[in-house]
């Protein structure tokens, strides 16, 4: 985190952030195939967290349906209402085999409130952007836009269409299909892998026993990211969270202000949660509670490692913010430092309030006293290479990458640019990174959404957290930083979330402790926890 206009010195992810600015050639690869033979269990700590292990029921995907109809009648029909202007885009592209691309962008200009804009990107080409308060409406409007533009081209009988603007234009229908015969092809291939099934299996198995019992929160649940760990007993969520905003105050120097509560970076810190219930475990006194811990001595680095045949992996049910939303078609040239440089797509880029502005947009304002962070994008890049599990628990542990990032995204049809982000900008920079880090390339795929459909506008701001071992969820209003007065889970009166620095730093102080390190009790702050 850091304030509008402040400076990127002095913190592990600035210079981080410089490397990502580095044009590299790209080697392909893909990791290993899962090998899991452990089942983590449970611990008490000082909050009261109980593990509850869930049972993970299996649940047979339904199989693909190819349209039958023709695309005169499918337009017909969503001029009689009877079809969204999303899915008629969809249905649309698979008959007439044309490249479909819903993309999140921004918009020039000052538009007061919280909004969301998409464009629209048949075979190249951008349609006029699309802007609402929930993600839901932005893509109607993108899709209205696009349509509006679209059936005009398509030559038969005329007839009127529902008009984004109110007014109503011709309706032709299309000849000949011209382009893009692999659109679908690499989405059918990773929605057969029954491996990557088991995953959205598990988090839709969670997500629901966590909305079923706080169903008042349902609506939260529209952007979800989970963490799982495979064994040889399956896939198990360990942690969760949901949430699409940054806060609007201003850095907090307590460290009781959780300042970034999209849902990778929410589900993110429940997992660091759930590392710390592990660490008590293997340093407590009590042999079982050890041989539980997900934990094992490795005696080359003096610090602990995951037990062999355990592995992490990342579930995301929309596309990240950021580059990993850059056009399918973009082609980067290896020799081209500038275009590290100059591209607004493929650049870091910085989130304010749930908006997101490359480095140099113009659009912009570095003068507001905002907290500003990196996009989700950038910093699921930087976990790549860093580790997922932060400063403060690398004193303990080595460090931790996910195998696979799985994108349950409805309204995606290409990852290329996850896989740009994540891999590509940060190729080749191994060599210089300090012993045990590494640029670990994950398996990225398509796989089938989890994610609920929720209307309240009442949340659009609020987030959830869980991570296992909880006994309820917490809810965090993301715009505010702080847990809500109806939360089924809160900390005390102060409402400060168990997410945020200064309950991170008792958790650390705790493992400390028990791990007998005095050098790091005597640390007094956070900062000199980190930096120590």
């Amino acid at each position: 985190m850091f304030p509008a206009g402040g400076s990127f010195r002095g913190s592990r992810g600035a210079c981080f952030a410089q490397i990502l600015m580095r044009n590299l050639p790209v080697k392909s690869g893909l990791t290993e195939p899962y090998k899991p033979s452990f089942t983590p269990s449970t611990f008490d700590d000082s909050s009261k967290d109980v593990f509850d292990q869930q049972e993970k029921s299996t649940v047979k995907p339904a199989p693909a349906i190819k349209p039958k109809v023709s695309s005169k009648t499918l337009i017909d029909k969503y001029m009689r209402g009877e079809t969204h202007a999303v899915s008629l885009l969809h249905q649309l592209a698979q008959i007439l085999q044309f490249s479909l691309e819903m993309k999140e962008t921004v918009t020039t200009g000052n538009i007061p409130g919280l909004y969301f804009a998409f464009c629209v990107v048949i075979d190249g080409v951008e349609y006029k952007t699309g802007m609402g308060i929930t993600k839901k409406d932005a893509r109607l409007k993108a899709a209205q836009f696009a349509l509006q533009d679209l059936l005009p081209t398509l030559d038969s009988t005329t007839s009127v269409l529902p008009d984004a603007s109110g007014v109503p234009p011709p309706l032709p229908v299309k000849k000949e299909p011209s382009i893009s015969d692999n659109y679908p092809a690499r989405a059918i291939h990773e929605r057969k892998n029954s491996v990557n099934l088991q995953i959205p299996h598990a988090v839709r198995d969670q997500l629901a026993k966590l909305m079923n019992s706080h169903l008042e929160f349902s609506a939260c649940a529209g952007t979800t990211a989970a963490f799982i760990i495979q064994t040889s007993s399956g896939c198990e969520v360990v942690a969760l969270g949901t949430g699409n905003f940054n806060t609007k105050e201003s850095a907090s120097s307590s460290g009781r202000i959780v300042h970034d509560s999209h849902a990778v970076v929410t589900a993110r810190r429940s997992l660091m949660r759930f590392l710390y219930r592990h660490l008590l475990m293997f340093f407590s006194k009590t042999a079982n509670l050890t041989e539980k811990s997900i934990f094992q001595q490795n005696s080359s680095s003096g610090l602990l490692s995951l037990k062999s045949g355990i592995t992490l992996h990342l579930y995301v049910n929309q596309l990240p913010k950021g580059a990993a939303q850059i056009p399918s078609k973009l082609r980067l040239n290896p020799l081209s430092i500038s275009a590290w440089q100059v591209n607004n797509e493929i650049s870091l880029h910085l989130s304010v309030e749930g908006k997101v502005f490359s480095v140099f947009s113009s659009g912009f304002d570095h003068s507001v006293s905002k907290v500003v962070s990196m996009s989700t994008t950038d910093k699921i890049t930087q976990w790549q290479v860093l580790g997922y599990q932060g400063a403060l628990l690398s004193h303990f542990i080595e460090p931790i990458y996910v195998q696979s990032i799985l994108i349950g995204d409805s309204y995606s049809s290409d990852i290329r640019g996850m896989e740009i982000s994540v891999s590509q900008r940060v190729e080749g920079i191994t060599s210089q990174l300090p012993m045990f880090y590494c640029m670990m390339r994950p398996h990225i795929g398509l796989v089938p959404s989890v994610a609920t459909n929720g209307t309240d506008s009442g949340q659009l701001t609020h987030g959830i957290n869980w991570s296992e071992g909880d006994s309820s969820v917490e809810v965090v209003d993301g715009l505010e930083g702080k847990t809500i007065e109806e939360s089924p889970f809160k900390s005390g009166p102060a409402l400060a979330s168990r997410l945020c620095k200064a309950a991170m730093l008792h958790r650390f102080k705790l493992v400390a402790k028990e791990a007998q390190r005095q050098d790091l009790l005597a640390t007094s702050s956070y900062r000199e926890a980190k930096t120590g």
